[in-house]
């Protein structure tokens, strides 16, 4: 039986990284993910890697770049503001098919904001973020133990998609300790034959993610593509709780969904019907098993640290069928599990009511 840990979340996320092969970071200091550089400035060492704190962001995501098209497993962090600067590397990671694995660890925006948790970044992980037709496969844990074996999959997720990864979480988990079981895990490395690591016995390998020739560009994309529709069907991850029964879905992810299950249970308590749907990845997002939870209930509250962006995922998959109910906080401030509770009764009062 393996012996747990305390871990604040961003030095779990260091540790998990090195446990899943990682011996390359690149990355810049950001309030609030600045515990995870400086935990791998340290513990790189001790494990004859590489930590390298570049001069910007910019440069940060280029070495990433190039530490993956050698073959490598490399991560980078930021927090919001750094990884909007990074967007522009992170389409030419997607496009080169480069695996690697980004974090970002939410503050509020838009803006500098402030260095409080937030899930605005939403709309910036899931729907490309940089330019073009692209995908991150994005995970989104809710604890510190959630934390150690998504960083764990993003990284075996990018290696079999040849695909950049993001792990999506706000400044609370960033910041919370919590014990985390790092078991017995070993990592599964893939051959990498495309990778440009030397060509003293074969023809050089080129990586690059342009193409001149419009219809080159079209074929790449059109590849790419289909390679995002089988992620799509294949890696949808999602948690249901108190679903069973449920008349009223409560639609949440990472921390926020913590408040939201002491709010369920209260509501619970007193006879309310009421569970939680927990996407797990937000891309590709859960919309077969949300389909099949809004099938079974009749009413949906969203509850997100923001002004509402996960929200219209849900919607599309709904597609008017139900009610959509909405709660957000912004700028760095939580809901609390009374907020929650009183929109849940609300919405339970309305369908006493209608019945």
């Amino acid at each position: 039986m393996s012996e747990k840990k305390l871990m604040k979340g961003n030095e779990a996320i260091g540790e998990a990284a090195i446990t899943a092969g990682c011996r390359h970071f690149f990355g810049y200091p950001i309030t609030p993910q600045s515990e995870l550089p400086a935990y791998l400035s340290k513990r790189m060492p001790q494990v004859e890697g590489v930590f390298l704190q570049a001069e910007s962001e910019v440069s940060a995501i280029n070495m990433v770049y190039g530490a993956a098209a050698s073959g490598v497993r490399v991560m980078t962090s930021s927090s919001s503001p750094g990884v909007s600067l990074k967007q522009e590397g992170i389409s030419y990671l997607a496009s080169s098919e480069l695996p690697s694995v980004v974090c970002n660890i939410m503050r509020a925006g838009p803006g500098l904001g402030t260095i409080q948790p937030s899930q605005s970044d939403y709309f910036q992980a899931v729907k490309g973020g940089g330019h073009g037709d692209y995908h991150c496969l994005v995970l989104a844990p809710n604890s510190v133990q959630e934390i150690v074996d998504l960083v764990r999959l993003a990284f075996d997720l990018a290696d079999h998609y040849k695909n950049p990864a993001m792990i999506l979480i706000d400044g609370v988990l960033g910041q919370m300790m919590e014990p985390v079981d790092f078991g017995n895990y070993k990592p599964t490395f893939v051959e990498k034959p495309w990778a440009a690591n030397g060509c003293k016995d074969r023809k050089p390998n080129a990586i690059t993610s342009i193409h001149i020739d419009p219809k080159d560009m079209e074929q790449h994309n059109l590849r790419l593509q289909k390679k995002y529709a089988l992620i799509s069907e294949k890696e949808q991850r999602s948690e249901e709780w108190m679903m069973e029964d449920a008349d009223i879905m409560v639609a949440s992810y990472g921390m926020t969904s913590r408040i939201v299950k002491s709010a369920i249970r209260k509501a619970r308590e007193e006879g309310i019907k009421v569970g939680l749907f927990r996407p797990i990845t937000l891309w590709p997002f859960p919309e077969k098993k949300l389909d099949e939870n809004i099938n079974r209930v009749k009413e949906i509250l969203v509850v997100e640290l923001s002004a509402g962006q996960m929200i219209e995922d849900i919607k599309l998959v709904n597609n008017g069928r139900l009610p959509v109910s909405f709660h957000g906080r912004m700028g760095g401030m939580t809901p609390s599990v009374e907020d929650i509770y009183d929109e849940i009764k609300k919405i339970h009062d309305r369908l006493t009511v209608k019945a």
